[in-house]
């Protein structure tokens, strides 16, 4: 027979505290560049309510396994971070990593936050390590968000945000 929940001593009852809410991290040995440590940093600038769930893959065809292994340990979200190298071989592995990151968002149904950094995206290695970070970082700001302020990342619909390079802004239009 089920009982009743036991009240408090002042007559009320008692309520089961917040579950925190766990965001997986799988970064690559891969990257020339430590993303889960900027993404981890950012994450608890932007305040608590979390967990972090940390696995490393070797390169960026893995990512989906690690992504899937998180959730089984009970992710409510994961960022996957890696770099494409600059080889054509490189941008035909970060495609088949991404049509694996979907697939395994489209079997659980949870977020994939996919950071990936392609090495040809800045001219010299400062650059390279400075856009490692701001993409990183503002991911994770997104990632928090969908978990934590769904209403901060619905306010940016539409306005054209990019994650790195400047925000491309929203297109004006003019009704007749």
């Amino acid at each position: 027979m089920a009982r009743a929940p036991r009240k408090a001593a002042s007559g009320r009852r008692r309520t089961a505290p917040a579950r925190l809410k766990k965001i997986g991290i799988v970064d690559t040995s891969f990257s020339r560049f430590d993303m889960a440590t900027a993404a981890v940093d950012e994450l608890k600038k932007q305040g608590g309510g979390f967990e972090v769930l940390r696995y490393t893959v070797p390169g960026i065809k893995d990512l989906a396994a690690g992504a899937k292994i998180l959730f089984d340990r009970g992710a409510d979200l994961v960022m996957t971070l890696g770099m494409v190298g600059r080889q054509t071989v490189d941008k035909d592995c970060a495609l088949a990593a991404d049509f694996g990151l979907q697939m395994v968002q489209a079997t659980t149904g949870k977020h994939i936050i996919g950071v990936m950094v392609h090495e040809e995206e800045a001219a010299d290695e400062a650059k390279l390590a400075w856009l490692f970070d701001r993409r990183t970082r503002e991911h994770a700001i997104n990632a928090y968000d969908l978990l934590l302020r769904p209403e901060a990342i619905r306010a940016r619909a539409g306005t054209g945000q990019r994650e790195g390079y400047p925000d491309a802004g929203p297109i004006q239009m003019d009704f007749p």
